[in-house]
């Protein structure tokens, strides 16, 4: 089996170089890396995740905590965080948590701290005080997807102007009988992204005098579906959407894309970052959303108002 020696002297370079060329990090010339990278394709060579370890004192992997692992934003999170680190050569280290106080004590307070991990990702985790600093002690970048949280770097998309971009939307179309389907009391006590977005929702609606009318459903297809379902069996009322599901798409659903898979890609460019020596930033970073009309919402006849 070829050695990085052996890469090392088919390139003409030294094992040094070799290290940096492979791992992406360093100084290294765009055609030495090429003639590196050709030499160890041809000689079959693959880097030992544990002898990249012990020579450059990481672990090579990240930790990601996730509230749930079967919806659709946080698996497209998770993909997008995937694609950035495997593009540095890191794998990921999953830890699932509820809002059981002791399975989150675990996690914050033994799990993250046994196993071997250079940086840590949250998504969507509404942490207290505590939990935050617990992050903080474990001497790696965490960077913070949702929050805000003073504590720690935070990427967030701002739901309060979200709300207020899809119902601006809707009343640019002459519509004033608009109908928010968000979270119930159960979902909308567990994350402030429910609350956000109804709040930019209500103050749009209450800025041109109209009442604003809710539709209690849990974050899932069928609570959605069940939610839409009533609110749609009126006269034909216009419909709009926020995240960006690939559903979406599909169903030419008007929607407010908040670019989840981006998301994850930042946090993972943002903690790697953190790892080559940039500057921890405490406090809040703006995420992109944007509006994409696919023709699911239209103008309202005056006598429908």
């Amino acid at each position: 089996m070829a050695g990085i020696d052996d890469v090392a002297r088919a390139a003409g370079v030294s094992t040094a170089t070799v290290s940096r060329a492979l791992s992406g990090r360093g100084p290294v010339s765009t055609a030495t890396r090429d003639r590196v990278l050709a030499a160890a394709d041809r000689l079959g060579y693959v880097v030992s995740a544990a002898a990249s370890s012990l020579a450059s004192g990481r672990a090579r992997a990240v930790g990601v905590v996730v509230p749930f692992l079967d919806r659709w934003f946080f698996s497209t999170v998770l993909a997008g965080i995937s694609d950035a680190l495997v593009r540095e050569g890191y794998d990921i280290t999953l830890y699932s948590v509820s809002a059981d106080p002791a399975e989150r004590r675990r996690v914050f307070d033994d799990h993250l701290r046994r196993r071997r991990i250079d940086a840590v990702i949250t998504i969507a985790i509404e942490m207290d005080a505590t939990e935050s600093a617990l992050l903080r002690t474990l001497g790696v970048p965490v960077v913070s997807i949702g929050g805000p949280n003073p504590l720690l770097t935070t990427l967030t998309v701002d739901d309060r102007a979200v709300g207020r971009l899809a119902t601006e939307h809707l009343i640019a179309l002459g519509h004033r009988r608009v109908t928010h389907i968000g979270a119930d009391t159960t979902t909308d006590a567990a994350s402030s992204v429910p609350a956000l977005r109804r709040r930019g929702f209500v103050e749009t609606m209450d800025a041109i005098g109209a009442a604003p009318v809710f539709e209690p459903a849990d974050f899932t297809i069928e609570g959605g579906s069940a939610a839409a379902t009533r609110t749609l069996s009126g006269d034909a009322p216009p419909i709009i959407g926020v995240d960006g599901h690939e559903l979406g798409r599909w169903f030419g659903l008007t929607t407010v894309d908040q670019f989840a898979r981006g998301q994850g890609e930042r946090a993972a460019e943002a903690a790697l970052a953190e790892l080559d020596g940039a500057d921890p930033a405490p406090g809040l970073g703006t995420l992109p959303f944007e509006l994409v009309d696919r023709g699911s919402t239209g103008p309202v006849d005056a006598a429908r108002r």
